[in-house]
């Protein structure tokens, strides 16, 4: 065992670098504004990529979302995916039926198994004041 158990230090990007290609892990970190009373930010998107918007423009980013931050829609088969929300709400629902909102301190751990279809939408709630959001997706 080596003396320093800090084998590299180096900033994290989107995603992570792993020491598995078939291990992804990222961390968003978004300083949504204030909500437009439809689960979407009350600011411009002009100058997004909507669909494709991940570049943390004014801090923070669409994803996949057109209207509402998050991922809508999309397929898993053969792996299993862990979400931990620090701050912020998610809101999952599923090809198998299952739905919720879950928030700071939840965790949601989905097995694809066969195959599933689910989203995970960022409804900005607040309408009166910022609706920041931490989360970690293994």
């Amino acid at each position: 065992m080596p003396d320093n158990a800090i084998v590299k230090i180096q900033p994290l990007g989107f995603p992570w670098e792993t020491a598995d290609p078939f291990l992804f892990c990222v961390h968003h970190d978004d300083a949504y504004p204030k909500g437009n009373g439809r689960f979407g930010p009350d600011a411009s998107l002009a100058g997004r990529s909507l669909g494709q918007d991940f570049g943390g423009k004014d801090g923070w980013s669409m994803y996949h979302g057109q209207q509402v931050p998050g991922f809508p829609s999309h397929p898993h088969r053969g792996f299993e995916t862990v979400t931990i929300v620090r701050q912020g709400l998610t809101d999952h629902s599923d090809s198998l039926g299952a739905a919720a909102r879950f928030g700071g301190g939840d965790v949601q751990w989905l097995t694809a198994g066969k195959g599933i279809v689910h989203s995970e939408m960022f409804p900005l709630l607040s309408t009166d004041q910022a609706n920041p959001l931490e989360l970690f997706q293994i």
